[in-house]
């Protein structure tokens, strides 16, 4: 795969964190000893025992309690009923790019129209609560091996499974330690770009069925090139639709709102076709499942953009930071015009970065963690 993405002209880059994102190469992960590694067991597990740290569990925010427009605690719901936390000093709000926007408006802070229109009395009018929603949005290409040799052929037989399962439990090794997308690519779309706008994913697997419920692979072996679109221009919003903090709010992406972000997917979708048919890979394929070989035309190609792309899963920028009067919070996370209270999630960025946003979000969090040492101590 690799080898194959250098000959439809990629250069070979050893290290997308690096001084140079362009190129492709092998991913890092946020794993250790075979697992996803995430910001609970990095943090929590080395400070829950702490004596000023008290982690509830099975609980559910419902809005943020305020003494004029200082926020002075928590209200939350759990299964032993309604409970407050009040607030030595602030306020931290880290429910992510969908339930930070949520839990402020549902608190009275957001655009205050929308907010008298379900009855959730006002603390303070901020129209970019809930806006400025943007994400990676991303197309499959799918091709059907002329061998047994990607991880559909593990879901597709029970001893594999019992052995790879076996060898992961023991071992922390083998294919269950790995995400199966081992090689990846950034480039750009339009060689007039000063950065990449497109990733492209190259994965050990292809899907035959997504849905709500989860994936479910080919039952045939397969693979999967990618691409992401890393700077959308679409804007979308999340927006409480009750009252009721139990009740989901409104998501909307706007994805595709511009030619360029339908142009860039088109292109990834080209490119992603040649990497297949080069040397290093084609005679591994044995035919293009999707879009499939009888879409060819660009028009046809954005049909099936439409039609199956999807959310890569990186939603940002509904609190995003800034100096415009539509920014949420400042640049040290305080929340405009209110008193002790900050945003520490993806939703603060005020744009998607052109990669993954697990690590930035935690840099995020230590970022905010420092600040608030600091302003705490003078």
């Amino acid at each position: 795969m690799l080898e194959a993405a250098q000959q439809a002209g990629i250069k070979p880059n050893p290290d997308f964190n690096g001084a140079e994102q362009e190129g492709t190469g092998f991913y890092q992960f946020t794993t250790n000893r075979g697992r996803r590694w995430s910001s609970a067991a990095a943090f929590l597990s080395d400070a829950k025992n702490r004596k000023n740290l008290t982690i509830v569990t099975e609980a559910h925010t419902t809005r943020i309690l305020f003494q004029g427009t200082r926020a002075t605690g928590v209200e939350f719901r759990t299964p032993q009923g309604l409970q407050v936390a009040h607030a030595g000093r602030e306020i931290v709000v880290s429910g992510g790019t969908y339930g930070s926007p949520h839990l402020l408006q549902l608190s009275g802070l957001g655009p205050a129209d929308h907010l008298t229109e379900l009855g959730i009395p006002v603390v303070r009018d901020i129209p970019g609560v809930g806006a400025h929603l943007h994400d990676h949005f991303n197309m499959y290409s799918t091709y059907r091996l002329t061998r047994h040799a990607s991880l559909n052929d593990l879901a597709a037989s029970l001893p594999r499974r019992l052995a790879s399962g076996a060898r992961y439990l023991f071992t922390r090794h083998g294919l269950l330690a790995t995400t199966g997308l081992f090689v990846g690519a950034f480039v750009r779309s339009d060689p007039a770009l000063e950065r990449p706008d497109i990733q492209i994913n190259i994965s050990a697997w292809s899907t035959g069925e997504r849905s709500r419920n989860g994936i479910n692979p080919h039952p045939f072996p397969g693979v999967t090139i990618s691409p992401v679109h890393l700077r959308p221009e679409g804007r979308g919003h999340v927006r409480a639709i009750s009252p009721d903090p139990l009740v989901a709010p409104e998501i909307r992406f706007n994805f595709l709102a511009s030619d360029y972000d339908m142009r860039a997917l088109v292109f990834g979708i080209k490119l992603c076709r040649r990497i297949a048919a080069q040397p290093a890979l084609a005679p591994w394929i044995a035919e293009e499942i999707m879009p499939g070989a009888a879409i060819q035309s660009d028009a046809d190609l954005e049909d099936v953009v439409r039609e199956r792309g999807v959310s890569n899963n990186h939603p940002v920028g509904t609190c995003r930071m800034g100096q415009d009067p539509r920014a949420v919070v400042d640049a040290r996370l305080r929340v405009y015009g209110i008193q002790g209270l900050r945003v520490a999630d993806a939703s603060v960025m005020p744009a998607i970065i052109a990669g993954n946003t697990n690590a930035p979000t935690i840099m995020i969090g230590e970022k905010a963690a420092a600040m608030i040492l600091q302003d705490a101590t003078g």
